[in-house]
Formats: structure tokens, sequence, C-alpha cells
């Protein structure tokens, strides 16, 4: 029998990349998606939406869950907290804003449900850590959805300079950055955990850290804040690992759209475009350089949400698999917390 998987929130992206990936993949029952309560819109220590938005917001919310049944079945829960509650339910996507995924994992996980959070897991160092105890303590799956690790592209690019195509690499370079979004996302609402270090920077971070391996630590780095300090806009540092390997990452919102990887060989180099969010049905292009002569290679397209999911279901059956998942999202939340500290103390200096 198949694991149930409900949805906490309608939200743009459980539309647009998880349900189709659901729906393709086969792996899990959708059990259907929750709508919330006005005062699960509240913030911890922060205040509800006013009066006069309430009714629009929950009209807005509903009409989205209803789009999701007609669609794909299921039904609508009448809170987040039904969601998470719910005796059926097998586990809980959580694609909220990164300043709730540690509030609302906590409850799923405590109610007995498999946790598929989107990125980051949470804001802080010490909620992911919590996080974590938690699944770990009730033996269920805690996975954050960096879906970029699992498109077949990176698994071929890392085959390939493994193998010398390029020679001896000491340097990758990872940017990514997206245009001016509307002005109420949450990207720019700290209370929300907006701010491009969490969103895109996290991106760079984890595929930095897979590059460089478990030894792989931050040296330097910056973090430069909007106009009126609201959110950081822009950043950059610098990885390396044990072997002297270096990885330089550039993120930031309100930039001309890059999703780049560059690797710098002692023989060549390659770069790779779309290396962060390829969709399904797209093939990216490996352009390799040596001896001053450029090939293209073409990767194969692939489903990195569905492949998520996949590895999801993995972890459930799998305790060694559930195991290396705590250390990855460990691993990550640390890296994020030790470039905001080197950003912070480069800030005074």
């Amino acid at each position: 029998m198949k694991r149930k998987i409900a949805v906490l929130c309608p939200s743009e992206i459980a539309w647009r990349r998880f349900m189709p990936a659901l729906q393709a993949g086969g792996l899990f029952e959708f059990a259907g998606v929750g709508v919330a309560l006005p005062s699960e819109w509240r913030l911890e220590g922060g205040t509800a939406p006013a009066q006069d938005e309430v009714a629009a917001l929950a009209k807005r919310e509903r009409r989205k869950a209803e789009a999701f049944i007609d669609k794909y079945g299921g039904q609508i829960y009448p809170s987040y907290q039904t969601v998470v509650e719910a005796a059926d339910v097998d586990a809980v996507y959580i694609p909220l804003p990164p300043a709730l995924h540690a509030g609302w994992g906590k409850a799923a996980l405590e109610n007995g449900k498999h946790a598929f959070i989107e990125k980051p897991m949470a804001t802080t160092l010490a909620d992911a850590r919590e996080l974590v105890e938690t699944a770990r303590g009730r033996n269920l799956v805690l996975h954050e959805n960096y879906m970029f690790l699992y498109h077949r592209q990176l698994r071929e690019i890392e085959q390939f300079v493994a193998s010398g195509g390029i020679g001896t690499c000491m340097l990758y370079r990872v940017t990514f950055g997206f245009p001016l979004r509307a002005g109420n996302d949450f990207r720019y609402n700290r209370a929300l955990g907006g701010g491009a270090l969490l969103d895109c920077g996290g991106y760079t971070l984890c595929l930095a850290r897979r590059l460089l391996g478990e030894t792989a630590r931050v040296v330097a780095a910056s973090n430069r804040m909007s106009d009126g300090d609201c959110v950081d806009m822009h950043g950059s540092g610098t990885l390396e690992n044990d072997k002297g390997v270096v990885a330089q990452v550039a993120f930031g919102m309100d930039n001309e759209y890059r999703c780049d990887l560059e690797a710098w060989g002692s023989l060549g180099s390659l770069k790779v475009r779309r290396i962060l969010t390829a969709p399904p049905d797209f093939n990216p292009e490996m352009e390799i350089t040596t001896g001053g002569k450029t090939v293209t290679s073409l990767l194969p397209a692939d489903d990195a949400f569905g492949n998520s999911l996949g590895h999801f279901l993995e972890c459930m059956e799998d305790s060694a698999s559930r195991e290396k998942r705590y250390e990855e999202v460990s691993q990550q939340a640390k890296i994020l917390d030790d470039f905001q500290r080197h950003a912070i103390g480069s800030a005074g200096t």
C-alpha cells in the first residue's frame, strides 16, 4: 500500500513543482491539502493579519486548495494542525515561508509524520538541530528539499571531473541569482525568513559543500543588506576543503538570472547553466574547454523534484539512509550558520 502524503499549504511551488512530480512518480498517495486558520498565519511572537485581511486571505487560500483537489483528488483540511494530526497521513510536505518551517516541521514530527520541508529547513542552527533531534528520537525522516542534488546532471559532472576530464580541479564557482520579484514575495520580508542567503545563497552553499566534501568549511563571506536593512540582497564567499580545493559562491536577488557552475582544472574547464533549477524536460549542456577548444556535451533531462521524493521514500524505508540524511541536513545548517558568522565578522572589521 502506498504511503499517504499531505500538503500543508496550497503554495505556488506545491502547485507548480510538487504536485506534478507526485503524480508522475506514483510513489505516494495524495491525501489532501491544508488551509490555514487565521491564528496559524501568526509568526511566533508576532501578530495575526489585520481583521480586514483575514477574509480575503482565507478566501484566496481556499480557492487555491480547491484547485488542488479538483485536479488531484484528496481532501481539504480545515487547518494546518488537522494536517499534522491526521491519523491516515504518513508524511507532510511543508512549502511555507522559511520562518514557519521549523515550527510546523516539529509539529509534524511530534505527531508521527515524516517531514518533507522546502529549503531552508530552518532559519537558525538551533532550530535545525532541534528538528534533527526530534526526527531522530522518533525514527522519522527529516528531508530538506534541495532538489538539484538528485538531478542526474550533477552525478555526470562529478564523474567527468573525477575522471580527469579537465585535469586536476582546484576551483569551483557557483553563481545563483534572479530578477526582481513581486513586492509581497516572502523573500523581501525578514519576519518570514526572507533574504538572499536563506534563499539563493543556500543553494550555492549546498552545492559547494557537495563538491568539496565533508571537510568543506567557510573561510570568507560577505552579505549585503538592502536599503533600510530589511533583508540581505546579495552575497559572496569562499569555501575550501582539507585538500585545498576552493569553491567561490555568489548569489543575489534583483539581478540578471544566473544559475551557473564552473570548474577550473589544470587541463581545462567546464561550465554548466541551470545547475540548480533544471525543469524535468530540460537537457542541460556542459561546455568543456581544453586546449583552447570548446565542445558542448548534452546532459540528460531528469525530474529532480521527483527524484527528491524518491529519496524521501527511500529514507522512510531504510534506517541507514535516514541517518545519513540527518547528517546532511545538519551539515547544511552548520554551513549556513558559519557563513552568517563570517559575514557579520567581515562587516565589523
